[in-house]
């Protein structure tokens, strides 16, 4: 089982995600939150596997307490859910070493295999926010372009169509659906494009996609 905390300042809003998280009974809310510094009290309270946590709430802000989370917590996968995806909010976000950059509006189904893939170790960012990382880097050189759409031919078909969608922010359970494979499957697929391509996170395979033109 993972537990998770919850913080919001919006009751509607914690009653509308806990709702898509009972959905899945590898998952319980075991605290909720309506501001940063509750969320530190309830992590300490209840130790939660995972703290999904909202940017703007009311004194403490979400980035500032995930910035205290990861110090104080560092088995704790700490993950942003939000409305806005600002490149501010992105930046300090990911300077802060979180798991997860997710937006309200996107698929409920996303959220949970997004909380999963952290637990897994993974870092996991809506595809809307993978797009914004990857124009605010465009400045790369052309030898940087050049150099990724050479190693993309040590790759086999799949493995690039793997890399394409990856660039597109999808969560390996998104890739599954969308290539209609095991998601255990994807997973090895993963693997081997890092290792193969010398990467060593899903935000790099994300740019390094970008620069070999699977994803725009």
């Amino acid at each position: 089982m993972i537990r998770i905390l919850l913080a919001d300042d919006q009751p509607l809003v914690r009653a509308g995600l806990r709702t898509v998280l009972a959905s899945d009974p590898e998952l319980e809310v075991v605290a909720e939150a309506a501001d940063g510094r509750a969320a530190l009290t309830a992590a300490e309270r209840c130790r939660p596997d995972v703290a999904l946590l909202d940017i703007r709430m009311p004194g403490m802000d979400g980035l500032t307490a995930a910035e205290s989370l990861r110090t104080g917590h560092p088995a704790l996968r700490v993950m942003i859910i939000t409305t806005f995806d600002e490149d501010r909010y992105i930046a300090r976000a990911l300077d802060a070493g979180v798991h997860g950059f997710l937006l309200k509006s996107g698929d409920p189904y996303e959220l949970i295999a997004g909380i999963k893939a952290a637990m897994n170790g993974g870092t996991v960012l809506a595809p809307a926010v993978a797009h914004r990382i990857v124009r605010v880097l465009h400045g790369g050189e052309l030898r940087d372009r050049l150099a990724a759409r050479t190693g993309v031919q040590s790759l086999t078909p799949r493995e690039r169509d793997v890399l394409a969608l990856l660039g597109e922010g999808l969560s390996n359970a998104g890739i599954a659906r969308r290539l209609h494979l095991a998601e255990g499957t994807v997973k090895i697929h993963v693997s081997a494009v890092l290792n193969k391509l010398g990467l060593t996170s899903r935000v790099q395979a994300a740019i390094y996609a970008y620069r070999a033109g699977l994803a725009g």
